[in-house]
């Protein structure tokens, strides 16, 4: 019995099996932490496959060989510059007041007509920098004058907005989940704003703005009256203009997908190529946005040094349980590597004709609807996929692609384990019901949507 669950690809399909239910199982009924979770059923298959040891923790002269810390060591040395870096970013504008300058300014351009559509597009814009929950608490107000003006029902303006926020959290670096994924499947995050891009963009517009507006017009949700609050005027400078915050905001983009396509279409081993190569590089990148933001945004507008530091601290507290998890995440991935668990999928899904970016969709839905999070899902479903992926010589564009389904699998069907639905729920006063109408289906058109696209894509690639 045990040869055959450690040699016999039925055995390792049936040990990946076991161990993924018995991870949720600690997640959803014993409520153990996701990270904890992770290495517990990471040593335990290891084990079960027959792993030495030693292969798994090292010895006490040599643990670095271990894939415990092979597995922690090679991703976060990756992702957790980035990831605490567009922390950073998004704190400072968000304390600089670029969300209200970037909202209300679209509003005005747009009118009170097309309202919606602009609280939509400054979703998209600013859901780049800062992370979900964090742009619903900053730019909730707007929404509520908006709609409080407009006389309509607050969906038709709070769905475009937390839309964008969902599929820029969900598809775009330098948040966590692409982030890691990029990391456990090697794909380089020029790519993955490029692909992101295209495909969360035609999935905004489906949910965001068809779906939003269909359902805005059937549930009427008035502006709760607890929020009607009068807008005071806050001593300070004068907030920042729209195009420096739409430039910091640029900055790394551009500067990440000049160094992915600098080494595509410059002379390599020239001086310009190497120019692009460092800029690109998405640390570098972050950093330079940064400090051009410490300084445009803080200093030059009268935040002092210690400020701008206790500002850095608050906003990167949240940020040690992601890196934990996606570690975590990592040393699972690279246990079902070391088992052979990896061929013995990518075998599976050859002989069974199913698409592995289809595959790791089901996977990330799968994980997403049992335990609510969507960094555990993609980052979870990343580590199972990347052994099959790694035999099968995916490009970088196949392997952006495969990222976006996976992204697209963590947010389908939000609902009560997920915190983003309460977020949801109290801050735009809709009962459970209500949110599970309109949230939840919202959510589940924009997974759809991006993995329908991804899939398409994929087809042509």
């Amino acid at each position: 019995m045990i040869d055959w669950l450690q040699h016999s690809t039925g055995g390792l399909l049936v040990l990946a099996a076991v161990s993924i239910a018995v991870l949720l199982l600690l997640i959803i009924r014993i409520r153990m932490e996701p990270f904890i979770a992770l290495i517990v059923i990471g040593l335990l298959t290891a084990l079960a496959a027959g792993l030495p040891v030693g292969t798994i923790v090292g010895s006490a002269q040599k643990a670095s060989d271990s894939l415990l810390e092979k597995g922690f060591g090679g991703i976060l040395g990756h992702i957790a510059a980035i990831i605490g870096l567009g922390t950073i970013l998004g704190a400072i504008l968000e304390k600089s007041g670029g969300a209200r300058v970037l909202t209300t300014s679209l509003l005005r351009a747009f009118g009170e007509k097309r309202a919606p559509l602009a609280m939509g597009i400054a979703g998209l814009i600013f859901g780049i920098p800062v992370f979900f929950d964090i742009g619903i608490f900053v730019l909730a107000p707007l929404v509520y004058v908006a709609a409080k003006q407009g006389g309509r029902s607050l969906l038709l303006y709070c769905l475009p907005l937390i839309a964008g926020l969902s599929v820029t959290h969900a598809f775009l670096p330098p948040h966590p989940g692409p982030v890691a994924a990029a990391g456990l499947l090697h794909v380089d995050l020029g790519w993955i704003i490029l692909m992101g891009a295209v495909c969360a963009i035609p999935a905004w517009f489906i949910g965001g703005v068809l779906f939003s507006t269909w359902i805005g017009k059937r549930i009427h949700v008035p502006v709760p009256a607890e929020m009607l609050v009068e807008d005071e005027t806050e001593d300070g400078p004068e907030p920042p203009s729209l195009g420096l915050v739409a430039a910091i905001i640029a900055v790394p983009l551009v500067l990440i997908l000049a160094g992915t396509f600098g080494s595509i279409w410059l002379p390599k081993d020239s001086t310009l190529a190497g120019v692009a190569a460092f800029i690109g590089t998405p640390a570098v990148a972050l950093t330079i946005a940064v400090l051009l933001a410490s300084w445009l945004l803080g200093i030059r507008r009268g935040m002092s040094g210690k400020q701008l530091s206790e500002l850095s601290a608050t906003s990167l507290r949240p940020v040690a349980m992601i890196l934990l998890v996606v570690g975590a995440g990592a040393f699972f991935g690279a246990v079902l590597a070391a088992t052979g668990i990896g061929k013995a999928v990518a075998g599976s899904l050859d002989d069974a004709g199913l698409p592995v970016i289809l595959a790791a969709y089901v996977i990330s839905c799968g994980m997403r609807i049992a335990q609510g999070s969507a960094t555990v899902a993609i980052v979870t479903t990343s580590g199972i996929v990347a052994p099959t992926v790694a035999e099968l010589g995916y490009s970088q564009v196949q392997l952006a692609l495969l990222v976006v389904a996976i992204s697209a699998g963590s947010i389908i069907a939000s609902h009560v384990n997920d915190g983003g639905f309460w977020i949801v729920s109290r801050y735009f006063g809709m009962s459970v019901s209500d949110t599970l109408k309109t949230w939840t289906v919202l959510e589940t058109v924009l997974s759809v949507s991006g993995f329908g696209v991804a899939a398409l894509l994929m087809a042509f690639v």
